[in-house]
């Protein structure tokens, strides 16, 4: 922790740059780790109104925040919104096919030989951070119940032996990185959460003292020392109470990100921050609710796909989706290359040099990073890196507090035979033909990955280096310098405008997804009323390959955006063998109520409604963008009100 010198230079800091009009908005990380984060919210918003100039623009604040699906972000004084994690899970699951899910967990299963889900990893993962890396604060903090509860003659009964266990098991089944508990007690969502633990915890507890969860409630809710209730120690219930927030966020951190995220292999691009990785692929359906619903309550958090934090490259994740395409055919491939590869396994004692989990970790992860110019030194070291960190995070066979070198050098002798042409060509050879299309495939869904980030409800959020496909694995592989001279070089290469079919003929160098990028930016910069408060309609689809598309339009007060993306890309491709014409869609946008229809795109190219055919939209790119004219209806206007959001 800073300390108090230097956390006021740092505020004076802050201040000074806003008196001077040089700092427009802040992205604060690890809110959860706050003791209070709706009070550090206004007494922030206190600070920025003081010290911000006369007639100056609004003040821009995102909260570095992870939320569980379908959880809700507080509303906290000043704040726009998160910075995007549960927006890259959404936009990956809408990509997603769900009819490869249950092959892609049974090609898991059989490799792996675990038969648990996830939840039961994940509960086991939380164990072991208890006992290990945050025994000394756990024990803290039930100290700090037992000193709660001998305070009163009705629960000083409670020993601190049952009351750690009840405690734990709470934890153990508390579902998301924290509450925001205040002293005037928790909100009503809090209160579900609190009690919805509780209630997981009491089906597992052996005992007839279940009143001990009745306590343990009242003392997280702040119930205990409510009005009319007296006798337990209100300095200390609010500071349990406090504390427990505090010690969550790590926890999930510790035992969700950092442990059971790499012992969970059925799919790795869900493995991400944020996200769930046994979660389904989302509905189209369910993609529109939540944006209609973003749009009208968090229209200005931002949207994410890559960041220093997540586990890899966007263009890296969006390869490993195209796998549920391909699963069984993925499947079948695992099997053929355990068999070639399994001259390359060292045993050690009962166990193997990988381990068979992994190893089928490590197929995924070199699918989505594998150079499609031929491998290097450098790629090696990459991949070994990433390895034996993956490793160390799942504390299985080595950790980062007991490093266990033979299993690490057995990890690293493993992928380099693997990966030398002289002792494995035949492996190499069949993994680059399957890797070609499944990239093929990933590069069409990083594509729409872009297109929905940019054009959706929310402020897209770039990070440098992805300009270009990126490839990266988990940190440190993310946070290597950028080559600016070659981002550069390619983005002056692109022309304006764009040769899209040039530059579809040669997508394997990222110019595609680059120009499409640059186009984007600068609709949003041209129509800031549509993208800053615009409102969002789902478009509706017909046609036999209806459920291959997703449509919808941005509206403001007179301009629209439609927006028109291709997805699941496995039978438009030939399972990735060959570019997509537009003839592959059968089907058709209803754009009913908007005229003058012109592409993004293709600046020459106009469209006539109500009906759009897939095949004229699909030009060279699965993917179109259209700039019209609408005549709103009264509910769907926007709001008027100004936005500090990016354009």
């Amino acid at each position: 922790m800073e300390d108090r010198g230097t956390f006021d230079a740092v505020h004076g800091l802050v201040r000074r740059l806003i008196a001077e009009g040089r700092l427009h908005g802040l992205r604060l990380d690890h809110i959860d780790g706050l003791r209070d984060p709706h009070q550090y919210f206004r007494r922030l918003q206190r600070l920025i109104d003081v010290a911000r100039p006369p007639k100056s623009g609004p003040f821009y604040v995102v909260a570095e925040k992870i939320l569980a699906d379908g959880e809700r972000l507080p509303r906290f004084a000043g704040v726009a919104g998160t910075t995007g994690y549960e927006w890259l899970n959404v936009i990956s699951r809408v990509l997603l096919d769900d009819r490869g899910l249950a092959t892609l967990g049974r090609a898991w299963h059989d490799v792996s030989g675990d038969e648990r889900n996830f939840d039961a990893i994940l509960i086991e993962a939380k164990r072991r951070v208890i006992a290990n890396i945050l025994a000394s604060e756990f024990t803290v903090l039930t100290r700090l119940l037992a000193r709660i509860a001998a305070g009163h003659y009705t629960t000083r009964d409670y020993t601190t032996e049952r009351l750690r266990a009840a405690f734990e098991l709470f934890i153990l089944h508390f579902p998301i990185y924290r509450t925001y508990v205040t002293a005037s007690g928790p909100s009503r969502e809090d209160r579900a959460i609190i009690e919805g633990a509780l209630a997981n915890a009491r089906a597992d507890w052996f005992g007839s003292d279940l009143g001990i969860f009745e306590f343990l409630r009242d003392a997280l809710t702040l119930d205990l020392i409510a009005g009319g209730r007296a006798g337990h120690s209100i300095a200390r219930d609010r500071r349990f109470a406090f504390k427990v927030q505090q010690f969550t966020g790590p926890m999930m951190a510790k035992s969700l990100e950092d442990t059971a995220l790499y012992r969970f292999h059925r799919l790795l691009a869900l493995n991400e921050v944020g996200g769930d990785p046994a979660a389904g692929a989302l509905s189209v359906a369910s993609f529109h609710e939540r944006m209609q619903e973003r749009a009208a309550k968090w229209p200005h958090g931002l949207t994410a796909t890559a960041t220093h934090d997540t586990k890899r490259g966007e263009d890296a994740r969006a390869r490993i989706i195209a796998l549920s395409e391909l699963a069984d055919e993925w499947r079948r491939s695992v099997q053929q290359w355990r068999q070639l590869n399994a001259k390359f396994v060292v045993s050690l004692g009962p166990s193997r040099m990988p381990s068979s989990a992994h190893e089928y970790m490590l197929y995924q992860a070199l699918l989505g990073a594998w150079p499609l110019a031929g491998i290097d030194a450098t790629f090696v070291e990459r991949v070994q890196a990433y390895a034996v960190k993956a490793a160390r995070e799942g504390k299985q066979q080595t950790s980062w507090l007991a490093p266990n070198e033979q299993y690490e050098m057995g990890l690293k002798d493993f992928l380099d035979r693997l990966l030398d042409r002289e002792r494995s060509a035949s492996f190499i050879e069949a993994f680059d033909a399957f890797a070609r299309r499944a990239a093929l495939m990933g590069a069409l869904n990083s594509l729409a990955q872009l297109v929905l980030k940019a054009s959706m409800p929310g402020v897209p959020d770039f990070y440098q280096g992805s300009e270009l496909w990126d490839l990266s694995l988990v940190d440190p592989d993310n946070r290597r310098p950028v080559d600016f001279a070659a981002q550069a070089s390619a983005l002056n290469s692109i022309g304006e405008p764009p040769d899209w079919h040039a530059l579809a003929s040669k997508w394997p160098d990222g110019r595609v997804k680059f120009a499409l990028m640059r186009q984007l930016l600068a609709l949003r910069q041209r129509l800031p009323d549509v993208f800053t408060n615009g409102s969002y309609r789902p478009l509706a689809i017909v046609g036999p390959n209806r459920h291959e598309l997703v449509a919808f339009a941005r509206l403001g007060e007179r301009n629209a955006v439609i927006v028109v993306s291709g997805r699941l890309f496995g039978r438009a491709t030939q399972d990735g063998r060959r570019w997509p014409p537009g003839q592959a869609w059968n089907a058709s946008v209803l754009a009913d109520g908007f005229s003058t229809m012109r592409s993004v795109l293709a600046l020459d190219k106009t469209m006539t409604g109500p009906s759009l055919a897939a095949a004229d939209l699909f030009d060279v790119l699965p993917l179109a963008v259209l700039q019209a004219q609408y005549a709103p209806a009264r509910r769907e206007r926007p709001r008027a009100k100004a936005s500090a959001a990016a354009k």
